[in-house]
């Protein structure tokens, strides 16, 4: 919970009373008395679990590499701890500036190795020296690591009448000093406080423990006092708890997150309402285990000009947004891996490059104006006629080959707009050949030339091998008594003859059969309706129009 081991009064094991009976036997004759009724005894469990599987192992990890070893999980234990114990309290070890990658102990490391306490405790007691508080450092130590003095932690209301106010401290911790301290000016008299209810006995207990925790400190002190005692204590506090630190969500917000991705959430008992950084001092895990949210029920603020400078990051990552369909940068600072500041900036050009490539890699049609009738016609037609004509060896144009052409589509480009606009035809266009472009023009024509003059665009199928169809009103088909031909004539296109208002008519293959068996049957049913268009009797030979004449 604290991320410290604490001396705690509890009951021991039936293996732990019969050894404690077989040392009183050493003594001489007599008789040893267990002082509890023989059925607790067998309630008890038959023995406690060993100690190096309970207690954090920062601490005899740092006597180790005091005494020079190097390879700590080779080590002779004499029961070895479990692997991962042991590689948190190295990454602690880390984490407080006592190991050198590569390089064993620090001095700061051979320092905290001389402090008979938890190495976290001692980095508190090295830092508050340092900055000037080491008194009120050993208060704070010895409240952590003693048995907590206070009967109850949890926000006061101030005032009377109505409306209370709830107490809002930048630290946790801080209110408990305050509050120890009070009680040691009014000689043990003053125990009530908004960090909860003293209880002496234990108060006076944690008193004694500072003052032996002062005295063990090395190092020099500051010459001075800062004038800022709270913003020292706060400092000392965050380079014990570098591990703890977390980021509020939003502002307000008790919910937070914390350094390695776990996320927690201030509980009501913590009166630390307003910082946006604070350290998770006592962490409760709660029903959820460690993938719930935690519940902090002691926490302390950390400004970030106190974070160790070399676990701060500062870096610009790009990615893609897919809402907004472009490559977006954000300057990012982070210490360690919990992110403590983002601002959006302009993307490097080879950056947003590289994630529009992959973002319109995955999804092409949504990049790429593939669906616009110039590109999706130009291929369909460039894939029918791959179909129509084999021999023409025209290279395959699926997905993978559009796909290959992605680095040149993005380059200097920052979204899917700007893709759309990029010149794909043309770039599609290089894998061809010039005489196969020219037989595509030829053998697959995006439009036919009709006998009004209209140029009429081809539709070609996007798969299997059916003829191209050709829209068309009737009128401008007049004296063509062929129906018009792709793929060096080996296909005949299909006609959908258009009535006036261009909805279809009649579809056909064969426009020399259609004239001759059909036509009269749609010329009466169209001639009363469209009056101003040409209904002539021998349309092979009649003239043909774009728009009707004027009739005398």
């Amino acid at each position: 919970a604290s991320g410290l081991d604490r001396l705690e009064l509890a009951r021991i094991g039936r293996a732990s009373a019969a050894q404690r009976s077989g040392r009183a036997g050493r003594e001489g004759p007599g008789i040893a008395y267990r002082l509890w009724p023989e059925r607790e005894q067998a309630a008890r469990p038959e023995r406690e679990r060993p100690e190096i599987q309970r207690v954090d192992l920062a601490g005899p990890a740092l006597q180790l590499l005091a005494w020079g070893e190097t390879d700590l999980a080779g080590f002779g234990w004499f029961e070895p701890p479990d692997p991962v114990a042991l590689s948190r309290g190295l990454d602690l070890l880390a984490h407080l500036g006592a190991v050198v990658e590569g390089a064993g102990l620090s001095k700061l490391g051979r320092e905290l190795a001389e402090i008979p306490i938890h190495p976290r405790l001692a980095r508190l007691l090295i830092e508050g020296r340092r900055r000037g508080v080491g008194r009120e450092a050993a208060l704070v130590a010895a409240l952590l690591g003693e048995r907590d003095p206070f009967r109850r932690s949890a926000p006061t209301a101030a005032g009377g009448g109505r409306k209370t106010a709830v107490h809002v401290s930048r630290s946790d911790l801080l209110d408990r000093l305050d509050a120890l301290e009070a009680f040691a000016r009014s000689g043990g008299r003053q125990t009530a406080s908004p960090a909860g209810e003293l209880a002496a006995g234990a108060a006076r207990f944690v008193l004694q423990a500072a003052e032996q925790l002062e005295r063990s400190a090395p190092g020099s002190a500051s010459p001075s006092k800062p004038a800022d005692r709270d913003g020292a204590l706060l400092a000392a506090i965050a380079a014990a708890y570098p591990d703890r630190i977390a980021r509020r969500r939003e502002p307000g917000s008790p919910r937070a997150v914390m350094v390695g991705g776990r996320g927690v959430r201030l509980g009501e008992e913590s009166a630390v309402r307003n910082e946006e950084l604070f350290a998770c001092i006592d962490v409760d895990l709660g029903a959820g285990g460690a993938l719930g949210e935690a519940r902090i029920r002691i926490a302390s603020g950390v400004e970030l000009a106190d974070l160790p400078r070399e676990r701060l990051s500062e870096e610009i990552e790009v990615e893609f947004d897919a809402e907004r369909e472009r490559a977006v940068a954000h300057r990012r600072t982070r210490f360690d891996d919990l992110r403590l500041d983002e601002r959006e900036v302009p993307p490097p050009p080879e950056a947003a490059s590289r994630v529009l490539i992959e973002a319109a890699g995955r999804d092409l049609p949504r990049a790429l104006a593939l669906d616009e009738p110039e590109i999706a016609g130009f291929l369909a037609r460039w894939r029918w006629l791959g179909r129509a004509m084999p021999e023409l060896a025209l290279p395959a144009v699926g997905e993978e080959e559009i796909r290959a052409l992605l680095p040149d589509l993005a380059r200097g480009r920052r979204s899917f707009a700007d893709l759309r606009k990029a010149p794909l035809r043309e770039l599609l266009s290089g894998a061809l050949s010039y005489p196969q472009t020219q037989a595509l023009a030829r053998e697959a024509p995006e439009r036919i030339e009709m006998p009004s003059g209209s140029l009429i665009r081809l539709e070609y199928p996007a798969e299997g091998d059916g003829p191209p169809v050709l829209a068309v009103r009737i009128q401008e088909l007049f004296g063509l008594d062929q129906t018009p031909r792709v793929a060096a004539g080996r296909v005949a296109v299909l006609v959908h003859l258009l009535a006036p208002n261009y909805r279809p008519q009649q579809v056909t293959r064969d426009l020399g059969s259609f004239w001759a068996n059909t036509y009269s049957v749609v010329k009466r049913e169209l001639q009363g309706r469209y009056p101003k268009h040409a209904w002539p009797d021998d349309p092979k030979n009649a003239p043909p129009e774009r728009r009707p004449r004027r009739r005398p």
